[in-house]
């Protein structure tokens, strides 16, 4: 080969190397930044673009990869996540707490990510421990240990309003872990303990109060339906001695009205009745065993004249 075909191979090889450094492929969701003798020039878009080589240069950034610090020339526009190692925090009340958080933030202005700040990553994780400090120290154990959405909203909008002008949006903050000391695990452990036997305590008491009230609904109602029935009894037992007389009366009655018929209207009925009341009387005394004397009152002797008129009835018969 002579010297001109080294010389057309040299310059082929020449425009392919610099074809290939010309046209810079980008792919989704990233982009590089361009500095053309070392001032800003272009953000490039997903595809191909074409610079040019040796006065056209990606600017390189500090990026977070697998967690360490290292500088890149693409700059990726996809929510990252950084999970942040345990920090040392002091609540309102004085206790020492580790917490651990994780923070999701995307890239929305590389120009801005790469000249409004050093080292982004790194004061991403600064800031994001000063506020948690800052806010934890606003609030006491228990109001951090129930309040982990509250926290994540107030974290998640300092950030948000400070990174702002870092091209920078964080979507979310949220705290994995919050580790009080174990003085105050077991002291939380106790009070625990106490909490739930007190509630044992006062469900056991309220059982008891429930089943005292009951039963004495239950003897209450017993003891009213024994009085009903009583009174349901008094009731019927007054009203069948009621209709008792009742027969009764009428029985005499009927028997008035018989001996009446029996006896003519000259004599009295009634002074017939009272003698018989009388004999029936005095049979029952003279067949008793302890006394034969008997007392008469004076008003007796109305009662012979009735009788004696009753014999003389029966004689003019």
């Amino acid at each position: 080969m002579d010297i001109m075909s080294y010389i057309l191979i040299a310059i082929v090889v020449c425009v392919v190397i610099f074809a290939k450094m010309a046209l810079v492929i980008i792919p989704q969701s990233e982009t590089k930044i361009i500095e053309r003798l070392g001032r800003y020039y272009a953000t490039l878009q997903p595809g191909i673009n074409i610079i040019i080589p040796f006065i056209d240069r990606a600017k390189s950034i500090v990026v977070l990869h697998h967690g360490r610090y290292m500088y890149s020339t693409t700059i990726d526009l996809r929510e990252q996540v950084y999970d942040f190692p345990k920090q040392n925090v002091i609540t309102k009340d004085n206790v020492q707490t580790e917490i651990n958080a994780l923070l999701y933030f995307q890239i929305v202005d590389p120009f801005k990510a790469t000249y409004e700040i050093n080292n982004l990553p790194n004061a991403i994780e600064k800031l994001t421990q000063t506020t948690l400090r800052n806010i934890i120290g606003e609030l006491e154990l228990d109001e951090t240990l129930t309040s982990r959405d509250t926290i994540n909203k107030k974290l998640s909008a300092v950030l948000d309003d400070a990174t702002d002008k870092w091209g920078v949006k964080v979507n979310r903050v949220e705290l994995q872990d919050i580790t009080p000391p174990d003085s105050v695990l077991t002291a939380m452990e106790k009070q625990m303990q106490a909490e739930r036997n007190k509630r044992a305590q006062i469900l056991t008491s309220e059982g008891q109060k429930a089943a005292e009230i009951l039963a004495s609904e239950g003897e209450k109602t017993a003891i009213v339906n024994k009085a009903e029935a009583a009174k349901q009894q008094a009731i019927l037992q007054a009203e069948g001695e009621a209709q008792a007389r009742i027969r009764k009366a009428e029985a005499e009655a009927k028997a008035i009205e018989l001996i009446t018929q029996a006896v003519g209207k000259s004599t009295n009925p009634a002074n017939y009745l009272l003698a018989q009341k009388y004999i029936q009387m005095m049979q029952e005394l003279a067949e008793g065993d302890k006394t034969k004397t008997v007392y008469l009152p004076y008003e007796a002797t109305n009662l012979l004249g009735s009788i004696g008129g009753i014999k003389d009835l029966f004689k003019a018969e």
